[in-house]
């Protein structure tokens, strides 16, 4: 069922509707192109033809975009994050959830959640003592979970950050690698140091490094501790196994948060070997106080040529 859809846009404002439609109405045809309907417009009066729930999602998004283009430089890869919010099931259903709309502060601005899941996955953070993030790589899990423990350390909620990860993956051993240990897990952790650097700036976090309020760690550092007053980070947690997984959840403390994040389909273990991270997601699922946020394809804010790969990926293995 198709339907034809008249509005404007309210007030008048030629910066913010250039903004809005971009170069040559690069972003119109962005967004005419992933809801499958025609968008015309002059000035700031709009007309949209197709299909009744996708013609009102685009309608919805054009008027939400409006609203940040004074705010807001519009490009077309942050067009494609507002799309990304326009899922599946959001293209039935007003943009936009009940969920409270938690922003991180960070140096570079405020950071928050780009569709429901992500801002479940803030919610889940902000409210649970442990939380998990599973999902494909490019879901923003990592990213978020460190901007998190960033604005945990600078409003003093925690008096230190532990963030960790298995020193396994691709199939590699450690002992192949040139260099000294640390040089060996240096790469492990990169992604981790990239984060910290672009939200806390590199003179800051090397600050907070020697005075061990921020420690990055390799998984094995972690055996026989108890962590108090932290904010503790576990990234890439499908290369642990169940023994591992394990040890990592009761080195919680008081006055402690813990943040889990993996791809159950990247495990780089041995075959013989189970993932710790699938093993745990059935056996905590229903404790209070633990809270799970799944990830899948519509949640990819890279390229959107990553979402169709993940996609294709998520096909293959259903069959």
């Amino acid at each position: 069922m198709s339907e034809f859809l008249n509005f404007d846009l309210l007030p008048v404002d030629n910066e913010r509707l250039a903004n809005l439609c971009g170069q040559f109405n690069e972003h119109l045809q962005q967004m005419e192109e992933y809801f499958d309907v025609d968008i015309d417009c002059s000035g700031n009066r709009f007309h949209i033809s197709g299909d009744v729930k996708r013609s009102k999602a685009a309608m919805q998004l054009i008027k939400k975009l409006y609203s940040v283009a004074d705010v807001e430089v519009l490009v077309p890869a942050l067009i494609q994050l507002y799309l990304n919010e326009t899922d599946e099931n959001a293209v039935t259903k007003e943009v936009g959830d009940d969920l409270p709309q938690w922003q991180v502060k960070t140096r570079k601005g405020p950071i928050k959640g780009r569709g429901q899941h992500q801002q479940e996955y803030l919610d889940k953070i902000k409210t649970n003592d442990l939380a998990f993030g599973i999902g494909p790589a490019g879901t923003g899990k990592t990213y978020l979970a460190v901007a998190c423990a960033v604005d945990a350390l600078v409003n003093d909620e925690v008096d230190r950050l532990v963030l960790v990860r298995p020193a396994v993956e691709a199939g590699e051993r450690l002992g192949f690698l040139p260099g000294d240990l640390s040089q060996k897990i240096d790469p492990y952790l990169r992604p981790m140091y990239d984060a910290l650097y672009e939200m806390l700036g590199s003179e800051k976090v090397a600050k907070l490094l020697e005075r061990n309020v921020i420690e990055i760690a390799p998984l094995a550092y972690m055996r026989g501790r108890t962590l108090n007053d932290a904010f503790i980070l576990l990234d890439e947690a499908q290369n642990t196994t169940i023994d591992q997984m394990k040890m990592f959840l009761t080195r919680i403390g008081f006055g402690s948060k813990a943040v889990v994040t993996g791809d159950i389909t990247q495990v780089d273990l041995p075959r013989e070997k189970a993932s710790g991270l699938r093993h745990a997601m059935h056996l905590l699922e229903d404790i209070e106080g633990i809270g799970i946020t799944h990830f899948d394809a519509h949640d990819v804010v890279r390229h959107p040529l990553v979402k169709k790969i993940v996609t294709a990926y998520e096909r293959e293995e259903r069959f």
